[in-house]
């Protein structure tokens, strides 16, 4: 998901980029209590029908499951700020976190091929939205492009 945040005298432009979820929280603990509802249920059948250790796996099951989709839901928190003013390109991994790349608009190239996006200034180059969908990079290219063209009017593409 891109987020695009503009100043209101449009001075600065902020890009604020997050994996797409296709469950809030509450969905993922509905998830939960559904598939462990079931395994229990079934732990439960096989304890009945004689397997003793039905409810121990039923158990370690249930905490691993608990634990992925924790996990899962930990990893679609991530976020990437990209600030463009007129005299500063920064990118920022992750909120309250210093900028791992930082130029003039000026001196800041735009490279993409297939599967990246990249932002390049005397010699450094830093990947951005690596963990968007190949139409929300191509999304973000053509946004980039455009800002960094407005910011500066001689960038290009590569």
């Amino acid at each position: 998901m891109i987020e695009v945040l503009t100043a209101p005298d449009g001075s600065e432009t902020q890009l604020r980029l997050r994996p797409p979820r296709a469950l809030d929280a509450r969905q993922f603990v509905l998830l939960f209590e559904v598939l462990a509802g079931v395994m229990w249920l079934v732990a439960g059948f096989g304890w009945v029908t004689g397997n003793v250790f039905a409810p121990l796996f039923a158990l370690l099951y249930s905490l691993l499951l608990a634990v992925a989709l924790r996990v899962l839901w930990r990893s679609g928190e991530r976020q990437e700020e990209i600030r463009v003013v007129p005299a500063c390109v920064e990118v920022i991994p992750a909120p309250g976190e210093l900028p791992v790349f930082s130029a003039h608009p000026h001196w800041v190239r735009l490279i993409t091929d297939d599967e990246r996006v990249r932002l390049a200034s005397s010699g450094r180059q830093v990947e951005v939205g690596s963990f968007l969908a190949p139409a929300e990079r191509q999304a973000l290219a053509e946004t980039l492009e455009g800002l960094l063209a407005a910011s500066d009017g001689c960038n290009r593409r590569r």
